[in-house]
C-alpha cells in the first residue's frame, strides 16, 4: 500500500497516525511533482487535485485525507478511531472538520511568513499577530471540546485526537502552542508520547528543519503553494491580499483544481 504524503501536511499526518495506530503496513512517497501543480504522471493521475495524501491500496485509488480517513477505519476497523454512538461520532467528526478547515488555515498562514518570506516588515508583523490571536482562539476551542478527558473522544485515543494532533503540534513548533500546564498542553504531550504519533511527529520535524532550504523553490515558481479555500479566506481577511497578489504577479501561487484557460486577464 502505498501513501503519497509530503512529511509537513497535517492532512497527510493524521492518516499516517490512523495507520499506524492501527498497525498497517504501508510505504510513503513525496510525489516528484508535488508542488508543481503539474497534470501529468501518476501522482496526478492518482488524484488530479495534485494534492496530498493519496491512498493507493490495491485496485483502490483514495484522495481527500477525511474519505482516506473513513476508508481506513472501516477496512481495518480494530482498533476503532470512532466511538459506537452517534453523538460522540459527530463530536469527533466535527472536531475534525474545525480543524481541517480553520485551524489548518492559520497554520498556513502563519507558515507562508515564517518559512516562505511570502511578506516582510510590517505586513509580516501584521499577519504572525493575526495567526496568534486566533490560534489562541481555535485552541480555546479545542479545550473546551476536550474538558477534563484525557482525550477527545473521552477514555481512548480516537478520531479527533488524530486530526488535532498534527495542528495543535504544528502550532507549538511555531510557538504558539498551549499554555503549559493547561489540559490542552497536558494533551498534546500525551498525544506525543504515543508511538504512531511519535514516528509522524519525529517525520514532522525532520522536514521542517529542511524548509529553508526548500523555500527558494517557491519563491522562484519551482514549486507553488495552493492558495484555495480557507487559506485564501485567511490570508485575505487577515489583511494579506497584498500576497496574494504578489504570487499572482509572480507566478509562484496556484489555485485548486481545474485550472483555468492560460489566458489575459481582461483589462
Amino acid at each position: 500500500m502505498l501513501l503519497y504524503e509530503h512529511p509537513l501536511s497535517s492532512y497527510a499526518q493524521k492518516i499516517k497516525i490512523a495507520l499506524r495506530e492501527k498497525g498497517v503496513p504501508f510505504t510513503a512517497e513525496l510525489p516528484e511533482s508535488f508542488g508543481t501543480g503539474r497534470d501529468a504522471g501518476p501522482f496526478a493521475a492518482a488524484n488530479p487535485r495534485t494534492e496530498v495524501p493519496v491512498l493507493l491500496d490495491g485496485d483502490v485509488t483514495l484522495f481527500e485525507s477525511t474519505v482516506i480517513l473513513e476508508y481506513v477505519e472501516e477496512r481495518w476497523p480494530e482498533p476503532p478511531l470512532l466511538p459506537a454512538e452517534p453523538a460522540a461520532r459527530a463530536f469527533a467528526r466535527l472536531t475534525e472538520e474545525v480543524c481541517d478547515t480553520q485551524y489548518e488555515a492559520v497554520n498556513w498562514g502563519f507558515g507562508e511568513v515564517l518559512w516562505f518570506r511570502r511578506a516582510t516588515g510590517d505586513l509580516a508583523a501584521h499577519l504572525r499577530a493575526q495567526a496568534a490571536a486566533q490560534t489562541a482562539v481555535l485552541q480555546g476551542w479545542l479545550s473546551e471540546r476536550l474538558g477534563a478527558a484525557a482525550w477527545f473522544g473521552g477514555a481512548g485515543f480516537g478520531w479527533a485526537d488524530a486530526a488535532a494532533a498534527p495542528m495543535v503540534n504544528r502550532s507549538v513548533h511555531y510557538g504558539l502552542g498551549p499554555a503549559p500546564g493547561t489540559p490542552l498542553a497536558r494533551w498534546h504531550a500525551r498525544v506525543s508520547a504515543r508511538p504512531a504519533v511519535a514516528a509522524t511527529f519525529a517525520e514532522f520535524d525532520a522536514a521542517a528543519a529542511r524548509m529553508a532550504e526548500a523555500a527558494d523553490l517557491y519563491i522562484s515558481g519551482g514549486r507553488r503553494r495552493e492558495y484555495r479555500d480557507h487559506r485564501l479566506d485567511w490570508m485575505i481577511r487577515s489583511g494579506g491580499i497584498e500576497v496574494v497578489l504578489a504570487g499572482l504577479r509572480d507566478g509562484n501561487v496556484r489555485f485548486s483544481w481545474p485550472a483555468p484557460l492560460a489566458e489575459p486577464v481582461p483589462g
